[in-house]
């Protein structure tokens, strides 16, 4: 009762095991096994017994949608299907209902099977057969060191004991020296508290506030360069070291000249490319201000550094 069917449905194994990838045998399931959550920086895994299944084989038949179990043999029934005669290499009888065993032939008047030697026995009904699943692709697994053993792919092979290894359900992982349970890469086993634990990062330094100083009252953010615009007020090319045009709009790349004409920046040799539009100059501290004369940009927060100085955190 509540049996667990195995694959092709002709095997089935008790409740509380499993088929084993061949569907010869029923494998008990661990009690330890799955992943548990500690209260360090990782996953807690636990260690299974590893396993090294063989693929199950069938007897495709000639529709190329069907097939029977590898000790069978296709046979088209009445209805146009195929079934499967429970015998390999077997004899298809002509009704389309029966089959025979190989090196025999089907007696349809008296029911029986027929060898060359006379010997008679009954005629066999063939069973339905299944829909053909495609060729599974063989899984990659992960040898052990042992040779023998072996983990599913994506899986770390973790000894058990001096003769049995186990997989931990990580990948790269760290095997823990109580040879029951393991952590994630880049953690140690916590066996005290049955965590995984990590070296802690300390947190990223902030970058110093700056800022480009056109004059006492206006500011560029960081990277930028002070131009006048046509109005005699400040503006801000956003690039370093620029070159200002001289129609108070424009600017250009270090190294460049500003080509009005053309509409464009010029580097000797002939190389252009498409002049900057300047931006407007910031009140000083107009973003986020930090004091009187330091400020951050605007989504920031205005942090003090190790040496007293303001920090800008983004």
């Amino acid at each position: 009762p509540q049996g667990v069917p195995c694959a092709g449905g002709r095997r089935c194994c008790p409740r509380g095991s499993r088929c084993s990838a061949d569907g010869e045998t029923c494998v008990t399931s661990p009690g330890t096994g799955g992943v548990t959550h500690g209260d360090g920086d990782g996953m807690w895994g636990s260690l299974t017994p590893s396993l090294l299944p063989t693929a199950p084989r069938a007897v495709p038949c000639p529709d190329g949608e069907s097939e029977c179990p590898d000790d069978a043999t296709c046979c088209v029934t009445a209805s146009g299907t195929w079934g499967c005669c429970p015998m390999p290499q077997a004899s298809c009888c002509a009704d389309k209902e029966h089959c025979c065993p190989h090196a025999t032939i089907c007696d349809l008047a008296h029911g029986r099977c027929v060898s060359p030697a006379g010997d008679a026995g009954p005629l066999r009904t063939p069973f339905p057969a299944w829909k053909r699943h495609p060729p599974a692709v063989a899984s990659r697994k992960v040898l052990c060191p042992d040779g023998r053993s072996a983990c599913p792919d994506g899986e770390t092979c973790c000894r058990l004991s001096p003769t049995l290894y186990g997989c931990c359900p990580l990948q790269n992982a760290v095997c823990c020296s109580d040879g029951q349970h393991c952590c994630p890469q880049g953690t140690t086993c916590d066996l005290e508290r049955s965590t995984c634990t990590s070296a802690r990062r300390p947190p990223a330094a902030l970058p110093q506030a700056r800022e480009v100083k056109c004059d006492d009252r206006t500011t560029c953010p960081d990277g930028n360069t002070c131009c006048r615009l046509t109005s005699g007020s400040w503006g801000c090319c956003p690039l370093e070291q620029a070159v200002c045009c001289p129609d108070h709009v424009h600017c250009c790349p270090q190294g460049y000249t500003c080509d009005p004409e053309g509409g464009s920046c010029l580097q000797e040799g002939g190389t252009r490319q498409p002049w900057v539009r300047k931006t407007l100059a910031l009140p000083r501290g107009g973003d986020v201000r930090c004091d009187d004369e330091t400020s951050c940009p605007e989504g920031n927060t205005c942090c003090r550094l190790s040496s007293g100085s303001w920090g800008c955190c983004p």
